[in-house]
Parts: C-alpha cells; structure tokens; sequence
C-alpha cells in the first residue's frame, strides 16, 4: 500500500541539488588545472570515504550501489582515457559502453531494492556472489563473443518505438524504465531519504551516459555525484534517527534540546501530557495507545501561533515559542487542548482495518464502531528574568504541568497563572 501521506519534499532535494550542480558543472567548457585534476580522482574519493561510511554503520545496500557505480565508472573511464589521449575509441569500446548501459541500470535496480537482511555477513556474501557472477558473465561474453554480442546488443527489436533522440541501445530503454518504476514504487510505499536518492540517481545516470563521450568530466562528475547523492541519503536517515521520533513523527528530545540551545531572549515553553495515558494504555492495549500518542502528536504538529511541537518522551511532548510571551501562547495552546478533547477515536477489531485513508474516513462515519477521547493537560512557562537557562524554563514548565494535573487535568495552566479548565467528554 502506497503511504502518500509521507512522501517528503525534503527526501528528494539534498539529490536533486546535487544532480543539478552536476549538470552545471558538466557543461562548463574551460576548467583550470585544480578542477581537472579534482575530478579525475573524485570518484574514488568519494567512493572511499562514503563506502567506509557506509560499512563502518553496516549499510550494506548503499556500499554495494556505490560499488556498482564505480565499477562503471571504472570501465568507462578507461575507454574515455582512450579516446581523449589518441583521438579513436579502443576496438571493443561499442561493446563495453553497451553492456555497461544495460548492465548498469539493472543492477543499480537490484541492490536498490534488495532489502538488509538479519545475517549482515550472509546477506554481503550474497550481494558479492552476484555481483561476482554477472560481472564474471559480461567480461566471458566480451572477450569471448564481441562482434556477435556487439549486434546482438545494438539490434533494433522494436521499430517503431525507435526515435531519433535514442543515443542507447534500444534495450537500455525497457530496462531503465522497468528500474525507474521500481525504484518509484519502493519510494511510494516506504517514503525514506535513500529511496528518493536511488530513483534521482537513475535519472543521473541515464542523463550521464549519452553524453559520456561528448563532455569531457560528465562520467567523472555525475558517477560522483550519484554516490554522493547515496552518502548524503545516509547520513540524513542517520539525522532523522538521532533527531526525530520514529513513532510520532515528531522532533525528539535530541532535537529539542538542540533547539533550546539557539532560543533568544524571548520564548515560551510548554509541557503536555496525556490524561491517565496509562489506564489507558493497560484498557485498550498498546497498539491503541500508539495510536492515541500519533494522534496528540498530529493535533500539536499543528499548534498555531508560531509553536513548534517534539515528543519528550512517553506520553509527554514539549512545544516551543520563540519569540512570544505566555498571554500570546495560551489561546493557542488551549486551542490544541479543546481540540483533542473534542476528537473522537473509532475503536475496531484489528483484524478488520481499513484497507486506505478514503475508506477509514467513510468508517469514521459510521456510528457502529465504538469510540473513545482522550485529554491533555498542558504546563507553560515564559522565560523570565530568574531563568539562567532554557532547562529553567522548561522546570517551570513542568511544575505548571503538575498544576494543571492537579487541578483536574484538561486545561492549560501557565506558571503563576490559574488554571483554565475545559470541558472533559467522557468516552
């Protein structure tokens, strides 16, 4: 099932950055001697620092897809070498650029998609063994069969699906779009940062090899960039699992407390949690709660008044202010409160789940599944003067929590300030 509702600007613009300075930096005609020399060793630099990133964290899928890529690159380049030092390609050039252009899409496809397995030495083992075996294929079939193989490769199948813009054999074609609506899909249904850099990555590479020939660094420049672009995907996982709450979706406390350090003088801070989650939780089960805890983290994403919401950890989620005061914070925090209170969660057997977003709204309708609410109370605190530090702030804010719970929970109570109760719906 497609998750749509994940897909991210942000997965895809650290690649699309880096394919376009590639681009531009492909067509630039008269480079210095500091850049030639840089990009004829920068793909093993890049190949090198980021395959030991990857192996040092045991990311295995990302240092096979470098490797297939420097292969390529390995390969071409030597032809490339040729050409620009004796003015002819080599005798089996045609050959070696066709089976790199069918092979390279293919196998960038299968490491792709090939999920980690359990058995990290098990699952490298398999991944070399194939890459062993098609590689050990290839070179039989090139040194063995060139000029058969050469016009088994650059045939023409399919007339009239044959234009005049095609710079590739007519196999290359099918096999970059089947790796392109694979890759399309694996991003589709689980939207991740290294999905969305392997499918810009194909679009790389099938720019990159018509003109492999033609512009003197594209191949040195967009292999680099494409691994690049892979390193990059990893490293913004890593962030989004140092950083962010795998369960809500949120900022965690990592990221709060990196936030709190850059806050200026002025700020509010504001603690939440949820009523009785516990007798809740042990009521309903787990899986209800974790439903219970996506929903809270849903309504406070969208705190208005410039807020910013993180889970803290449990049940309890902090929100920032920066720059308001407490009388400015508190309409939109009770906002949020009523919000929740007001909102009703369908409760049905979980092996009856609805199949999609459009076909959960229309059970929501309904009135035969059984329904609960759950409430938050709130704690904030304003920076004040007696505050020598964010963590103050964020004490006082937790004092005030202890307030608003003993004031009857749901409702937002400020520090210093008294309580302002809501209204609880039973369920």
């Amino acid at each position: 099932m497609f998750r749509l509702s994940a897909v991210r600007l942000s997965h895809f613009l650290p690649s699309v950055c880096l394919l376009v300075s590639g681009l531009a930096a492909a067509y630039v005609r008269d480079l210095s001697v500091f850049f030639t020399s840089l990009f004829n060793v920068l793909p093993t630099l890049v190949l090198l620092l980021g395959g030991a990133y990857c192996a040092v964290y045991r990311r295995q899928r990302e240092l096979f897809l470098m490797l297939t890529v420097y292969i390529a690159y390995f390969l071409l380049d030597t032809q490339t070498d040729f050409y620009r030092d004796n003015g002819r390609v080599r005798e089996d050039a045609a050959v070696v650029f066709h089976l790199v252009c069918l092979l390279l899409p293919l196998m960038f496809a299968l490491y792709g998609a090939w999920q980690e397995r359990t058995h990290l030495f098990q699952d490298m083992v398999a991944r070399f063994a194939v890459l062993l075996a098609v590689g050990s294929v290839a070179l039989g079939l090139e040194q063995s069969f060139p000029q058969a193989l050469l016009s088994w490769l650059a045939e023409i199948r399919w007339p009239s699906l044959h234009g005049q813009w095609m710079s590739l054999i007519q196999l290359a074609y099918p096999v970059f779009l089947c790796a392109f609506i694979l890759l399309v899909v694996q991003y589709l249904r689980e939207p991740r940062p290294l999905h969305a850099a392997q499918v810009i990555g194909l679009i790389g590479i099938f720019w990159m090899l018509p003109k492999t020939f033609i512009l003197p660094f594209t191949l040195n420049i967009m292999c680099s960039q494409v691994m690049l672009m892979i390193a990059a995907a990893v490293s913004h996982e890593a962030y989004q699992m140092a950083f962010r709450d795998e369960l809500t979706g949120l900022p965690g406390r990592r990221a709060l407390n990196e936030r709190m350090q850059r806050l200026g003088r002025n700020y509010v801070l504001a603690m939440t949690d949820v009523d009785h989650f516990k007798k809740f939780n042990d009521t309903h089960g787990h899986d209800v709660g974790d439903q219970v805890l996506r929903l809270v983290a849903s309504k406070l994403s969208k705190v208005t008044g410039g807020g910013r919401a993180y889970r803290y950890g449990g049940e309890e989620f902090a929100v920032v202010f920066a720059g308001k005061t407490i009388e400015e914070c508190m309409p939109h925090l009770e906002a949020v409160r009523e919000v929740i209170a007001n909102y009703n969660i369908q409760l049905r057997n979980q092996d009856n789940r609805p199949q999609d977003d459009q076909q959960g709204r229309q059970r929501r309708g309904a009135s035969a599944a059984s329904s609960v609410s759950v409430t938050i109370s709130i704690g904030a605190s304003e920076r004040l003067a007696d505050h020598r530090s964010p963590d103050e702030v964020l004490k006082s804010a937790d004092q005030a929590l202890y307030s608003a719970k003993g004031a009857g929970r749901n409702c937002v109570m400020a520090h210093g300030v008294q309580a302002k109760r809501g209204a609880v719906r039973m369920a």
